[in-house]
């Protein structure tokens, strides 16, 4: 890890655990936790850390970000961080300025589309947008007749459906009728929606990865206290089975994760490579959000279950997290998709060379 990366993890993580303790926003019913923990992280310019300082950023790396990223998923963090770096990271990408304040990215889902009209306003339905009401702010990737239209979006012009996803947070509808963005710009050569899920999928990942390891932290340690017929529960060979299928699904996890993230941050791999490193950590880290829930809840038994205990804020996200930037199921077809195009001689050495 370099040292910028280490500094800025180390601010980001200090940050989560003075002001975003799990047990004390457990405890936070009004939610007064976030405004403290947003502001700090403001101050801090993690939110705008993928942003040069030329558009209004921190101008830090792709690497340093990831690492905060992963941060935020050991913490379990239910503001738009991620959501709001990666809008100001698509923004970037046209020279787009960031504005201060909560942002989200749209479309979330390869199969939703918004189309740039000619007269240069917005049209469409993104569905499963994180954190759209809290959004001061919208990113959004658009098709237009001459290629892909990058363009940011005043959210009190849109028509907002509120939902809950399974952790509670918002995960809302957005829905574009001939809005006028703020500001429109052409995307990069090369560069759609699928570039967008590809960096959003890679983000998810790395969240999921660091709630894994929260999860199994916390089975552990109550593995540990927790007394059966006079000893911890971490005696049985049953829960030490169980225990270590949960280490192995967090390692998986966080090897495919951060595989995925050092492959984008590097800058320099061919497109099929970056397609199979952010692809195989969402299909991965998704199986494993939904395994290692399991487990740790069957650790805990009925307590895990509870709404005081603090371990449905990792797992319910960790599994809220699968489906945003295409589910586990729909790259799997995706990534088929392309091995087969490729056909079976091409296949070994694409693997090969990750």
């Amino acid at each position: 890890m370099a040292e910028g990366e280490n500094i800025v993890v180390e601010t980001a993580e200090k940050i989560f655990a003075d002001l975003a303790d799990a047990q004390e926003v457990n405890r936070d019913k009004q939610g007064q936790w976030k405004a403290p923990l947003w502001q700090a992280l403001s101050e801090a310019g993690l939110p705008l850390a993928w942003v040069s300082e030329e558009h209004g950023g921190s101008g830090a790396s792709l690497a340093d970000g990831f690492g905060v990223l992963g941060a935020a998923g050991r913490f379990a963090i239910a503001v738009p961080l991620a959501e709001t770096m990666l809008a100001g990271w698509l923004l970037a990408q046209a020279g787009i300025a960031s504005p201060n304040g909560e942002m989200t990215v749209a479309p979330a889902s390869p199969r939703d589309r918004v189309i740039s009209n000619a007269d240069g306003t917005l049209s469409g339905r993104a569905r499963g947008v994180p954190f759209a009401k809290a959004a001061k702010h919208v990113a959004v990737i658009a098709n237009g007749a001459d290629g892909a239209v990058i363009a940011l979006v005043d959210a009190a012009k849109l028509r907002i459906e509120g939902h809950l996803n399974l952790a509670n947070d918002t995960s809302d509808t957005i829905v574009f009728d001939k809005v006028e963005p703020i500001t429109a710009k052409p995307a990069p050569n090369g560069f759609d929606q699928t570039t967008l899920m590809l960096m959003g999928g890679v983000v998810r990942s790395l969240q999921i990865a660091g709630a894994l390891e929260s999860m199994l932290d916390i089975s552990v340690r109550y593995a540990g206290e927790r007394v059966a017929f006079e000893k911890p529960i971490a005696k049985f060979q049953a829960v030490q089975h169980n225990l270590a299928r949960l280490a192995g699904e967090s390692a998986a996890a966080l090897a495919a994760a951060t595989s995925a993230a050092d492959t984008l941050a590097s800058g320099t791999a061919p497109d099929d490579a970056v397609f199979l490193e952010a692809v195989s950590a969402k299909i991965r880290c998704a199986e494993a959000a939904e395994k290692g829930s399991a487990i740790a809840h069957q650790v805990h038994g009925a307590i895990g279950f509870t709404i005081e205990h603090i371990l449905h804020r990792f797992t319910l996200r960790a599994l809220a997290w699968r489906d945003d930037f295409g589910s586990e199921s729909y790259w799997a077809v995706e990534l088929g998709k392309r091995i087969a195009a490729r056909g079976a001689d091409e296949l070994w050495p694409l693997v090969a060379s990750r």
